[in-house]
């Protein structure tokens, strides 16, 4: 039997094995993300926080900052760890601040943690080698929340934070979450396809996928192959939701992201039950 394959799917796969064996020749030092960078936008964010408080947390021999904002109503319903986008912080304006502020006043405990980071300019097969440096990283976001209070929690990603999320997702599964929110899922560089589809299929837990109708378009792209894999893991609660004019970053539509958000984790057992 003789299997044709298209040109694409050949460029694709030289691309993917090029990628891997780059990985395999660069020393170890060149797969580490900016630490140095990673510290300078952490002494100029911690001082300027205004809601919620610094927390600094223990990835291995990393520390790292992350933004801890109790829920402004009792009970809490449950616990959000929010991951931003590739190069940001977690305060950044456009995603990270709307969600870890907004969700804290509707009742949810939110916990964003700083991602790995490299220098300005780096690319989606910049980043895959250090997207395993994220993993100790959530592990540690989700002790602390435990020996806070227990509840269970939430992971909310974007973009880069959520190749990182995915990522974590394949290695450990979803046992630790009650649910997922991926918002702008699938975004690349031109010529820079994703290297392996997203778990969504195998999940177990709730999923939401929301992105912007002015997206990058690789995100509008995918958009029904989410959809498909959501639909095949089979959760009655799992949507899918385009936000009108809300480009990639969500840049001046924080409160329609928060509102969409919030308005799915009030359909989960943790927001529903609140206050029972």
């Amino acid at each position: 039997m003789t299997i044709h394959r298209s040109f694409k799917d050949m460029v694709f796969s030289m691309q993917s094995i090029a990628l891997l064996v780059g990985m395999f020749l660069l020393p170890l030092s060149a797969l580490a993300s900016d630490l140095a960078r990673e510290k300078r936008m952490a002494a100029e964010i911690e001082d300027a926080i205004l809601d919620g408080d610094p927390v600094w947390l223990q990835a291995g021999d990393v520390t790292f900052l992350g933004i801890y904002t109790e829920a402004m109503e009792e009970p809490a319903k449950a616990n959000v760890i929010i991951l931003h986008g590739r190069g940001y912080h977690p305060d950044w304006a456009d995603v990270a601040n709307p969600l870890r502020v907004g969700l804290a006043e509707r009742g949810w405990n939110t916990l964003s943690l700083q991602m790995p980071v490299l220098e300005k300019g780096s690319t989606y097969f910049d980043y895959v080698p250090v997207f395993e440096e994220s993993f100790p990283r959530i592990n540690s976001g989700l002790e602390y929340l435990r020996e806070q209070n227990g509840l269970p929690v939430i992971l909310i990603a974007h973009s880069c934070g959520a190749h990182m999320a995915m990522e974590w997702v394949r290695k450990y599964g979803d046992k630790d979450l009650l649910a997922y929110v991926g918002i702008g899922m699938g975004a690349t560089d031109y010529g820079q396809p994703m290297l392996e589809a997203f778990p969504l299929a195998e999940m177990s837990i709730p999923v939401l996928d929301v992105y912007g109708a002015e997206e990058y378009p690789a995100v509008h792209k995918m958009a029904p192959e989410r959809l498909k894999m959501m639909n095949k893991a089979g959760n009655p609660l799992s949507r899918q939701v385009r936000v009108p004019n809300a480009d990639h970053y969500f840049k001046d539509r924080g409160e329609p992201l928060l509102d969409v958000v919030a308005e799915w984790l009030d359909e989960l057992p943790a927001g529903k039950d609140q206050g029972k």
